[in-house]
């Protein structure tokens, strides 16, 4: 991490502040998210510093829910110093738009200092007359503006305002790193028995399903609008699939019996694959939701239980858990049930229980929890070359799910006590607690949630 002592920090400020800045030429074309001329130690992320105009209780809530997603991000080394929000006012140099032509921010820019203070980047947020907030990303060693984002949140209460600050977060991200963050994602989760959704970042957490009525397999469609789920009342797990934003949800299929769960979303949104128990075992089955037809098996083995379907991105594949082995572990075969194999290699007697698989937005991997010595932890194994590597080991650790990026999971964990959601980052190792809930169970991940749609 990069650190400074204050009394350095202070000297610095001082000697910088009296020392106006070289205006620099900025008509150079940038490929987004690539830096020209810098070259980078691998393993180290860039130095990020958030700042705003002091005196405006708006853009002080802003900057502090922006700057915890650019964390949550894992792409940055946030910098934090005492007075940081005020550094807007040391403002030197000019402040030119990425075309070089009339300056897109008002006020000048000190690079000189952000880079003294280890910042490869700086993101400013000011007020501006015709929106009540500006997001501007500064490259500081290219010494030029990435991208100004005009920021239409009134307050930061409600969710949509909300998604407002995590599209910008999200759009600073792709400024500095080339695609965008997760802050503007949400996850859905079993609590006390209800789904629930909740912010990436934790917050806000809303009901979904009915009260007093059991729900589990909480699934995301891909249109980031939609959501399924089964209830289980009067003896029979029912599918429904409903409309965030309205509420409106209708029975899949419309003559459901016995007990359906595990469910999935094909990548195109037009088929959810699930598990139904009958006499001969628990087998997978496919509905047309499209079409509102056409229940298809797809296994047939008997006495043998098939579950947690999950498509490859293409929608090609399935992979699935079976006991077909005589312990859970993780199968795959084609969408329309050809072609089962086993999929995730394991020593039979040694090798635990395998559950849960989900395939990763990018379909390189399968993430999945499997017993080590009696205790469920997270796995992932590589797709092409079926390398199977442990991700966890503190605590009881299951049901992972992918972030829209392909680098974070989401997982439940006991390693404080109760189940909460915690998330890990792939690349740096990091992990976070997400919820902080009396029972907290099967999280399942959004896409990113487009502008116009609020889940």
């Amino acid at each position: 991490m990069k650190r400074l002592r204050l009394g350095c920090v202070c000297g610095l400020l001082v000697s910088l502040w009296s020392r106006p800045g070289a205006a620099q030429d900025t008509t150079r074309t940038l490929e987004q998210g690539v830096r020209v001329g810098i070259t980078y130690t691998p393993g180290l992320r860039p130095g990020l510093l958030v700042m705003s105009t002091p005196g405006s209780v708006l853009l002080d809530s802003v900057r502090t829910i922006l700057q915890r997603d650019l964390d949550y991000s894992d792409r940055f080394e946030m910098i934090s110093l005492p007075g940081a929000e005020s550094l807007m006012v040391a403002m030197t140099a000019p402040a030119r738009s990425p075309s070089g032509g009339a300056a897109a921010v008002e006020g000048f820019v000190n690079y000189g200092l952000f880079e003294a203070l280890g910042a490869d980047y700086a993101v400013g947020i000011r007020a501006a007359a015709d929106t009540p907030a500006v997001v501007t990303v500064f490259d500081v060693r290219g010494r030029q503006v990435r991208r100004v984002i005009a920021l239409r949140a009134q307050s930061v209460e409600g969710p949509e305002s909300r998604l407002a600050i995590h599209r910008a977060s999200d759009e600073v991200v792709r400024a500095a790193a080339g695609t965008p963050g997760i802050a503007a994602t949400r996850l859905v989760i079993i609590q006390q028995d209800r789904v629930f959704r909740i912010d990436a970042d934790g917050a806000d957490a809303v009901p979904v399903s009915r009260a007093g009525v059991k729900a589990m397999s909480p699934t995301w469609a891909p249109d980031g609008r939609r959501v399924a789920y089964m209830e289980f009342e009067a003896g029979a797990g029912r599918v429904y699939v409903q409309d965030i934003a309205s509420g409106e949800r209708r029975l899949v299929p419309p003559t459901a019996q016995g007990l359906n769960y595990a469910l999935a979303f094909s990548p195109d949104g037009q088929t959810l694959a699930f598990t139904r128990n009958g006499d001969d075992g628990a087998h997978l089955f496919t509905y047309n939701l499209a079409r509102d037809c056409c229940l298809q098996r797809l296994t047939a083995d008997r006495f043998s239980d098939n579950l947690s379907p999950t498509f490859s991105p293409d929608g090609r594949r399935i992979a699935f858990a079976s006991t077909r082995p005589g312990t859970p572990q993780i199968y795959v075969m084609s969408a329309d049930g050809t072609g089962q194999e086993l999929f995730a290699p394991f020593d039979y007697g040694v090798t635990g229980s395998s559950y849960a698989p989900e395939w990763s937005p990018d379909g390189l991997n399968i993430a999945f929890h499997r017993d080590v010595a009696g205790i469920p932890q997270v796995f992932v194994m590589d797709v092409a070359s079926r390398r199977v590597r442990q991700l966890t080991s503190a605590g009881r650790n299951e049901d992972p799910t992918w972030a829209p990026d392909g680098r974070h999971l989401a997982f439940v964990s006991t390693r404080t006590g109760s189940r909460q959601v915690w998330i890990i980052d792939l690349d740096t190792g990091r992990v976070r607690q997400l919820t902080r809930l009396g029972d907290a169970r099967l999280p399942a991940w959004s896409p990113r949630i487009a502008e116009g749609t609020n889940p």
